[in-house]
């Protein structure tokens, strides 16, 4: 079975700002192209990983990541397939809310229940708000009720699961990547998703899972889509300390 990499967009100009994103398309950093860069480096340096394909969201810190991560790796040429399911988890009326401010508002019970519980969203967006994605042209095809007005993690991993048993899972099992390696290159929370659901991950501990930025995350797999293998490429305290940043953003 080939292995599959998770990598997480590098910081984006919201991260940075430490403001609720979600689906709004925002850029990265000069940070977060640096951090795109390292890991194309780190996957470069994995002498036995071949990647075959790359798969990601339709938001833009996703894409950049995946187009500098992979022109340092030389692996411009990938074949690509995006989806809106590998999107960011939606914000609700959080989104482009300062963490911070938002916590001292709330509290940071309430706040950390939002934003790490797997069952709880944020209050959505109001009917008619602009912040909402509804009329954004990537989203044209996909019918209006699959938008969102706000999202828990179980939200996110209902409709991540469809995408990676079709097509991620499709890949992995296909004659053009055996022996290489797949790519998915998205979000904190439908990669947070993806890992519940491959490692089987409890609902009540998911909220402990932190996704760093810029890290590609090795699974190795066995033909039954068992992780025999995983840890994060290069240096671990690293992962841990980039990690830790990001459980620390909401104060």
């Amino acid at each position: 079975m080939p292995d599959l990499i998770l990598l997480r967009h590098g910081q984006s100009e919201w991260n940075e700002l430490n403001l609720f994103t979600g689906w709004t398309d925002v850029d990265l950093t000069t940070l977060g192209e640096s951090e795109a860069r390292v890991a194309g480096e780190l996957l470069a340096s994995e002498a036995d990983l071949d990647l075959r394909v790359l798969h990601t969201s339709v938001l833009t810190r996703a894409i950049r990541t995946a187009e500098i991560t992979l022109h340092t790796a030389n692996r411009s040429w990938l074949p690509v397939r995006r989806s809106w399911r590998l999107n960011e988890r939606h914000y609700g009326d959080l989104t482009g809310k300062d963490k911070r401010e938002t916590a001292e508002q709330f509290g940071l019970d309430q706040v950390h229940q939002w934003r790490r519980s797997y069952d709880v969203p944020p209050p959505p967006l109001p009917v008619g708000d602009p912040r909402a994605s509804v009329g954004d042209p990537r989203y044209r095809d996909v019918p209006r009720e699959f938008i969102p007005a706000t999202e828990c993690l179980k939200d996110v991993v209902a409709r991540v699961t469809p995408y990676f048993t079709d097509a991620i899972v499709d890949d992995l099992r296909s004659e053009a990547v055996r022996g290489g390696a797949v790519i998915v290159v998205a979000h904190g929370n439908s990669l947070r998703a993806l890992r519940k659901v491959l490692q089987h991950i409890p609902d009540d501990e998911i909220a402990a899972l932190e996704i760093p930025t810029g890290i590609p995350y090795r699974i190795q797999l066995d033909n039954e889509l068992n992780v025999l293998e995983a840890a994060y490429l290069g240096d671990p305290a690293a992962a841990a300390a980039a990690a830790d940043a990001v459980a620390r953003q909401a104060g």
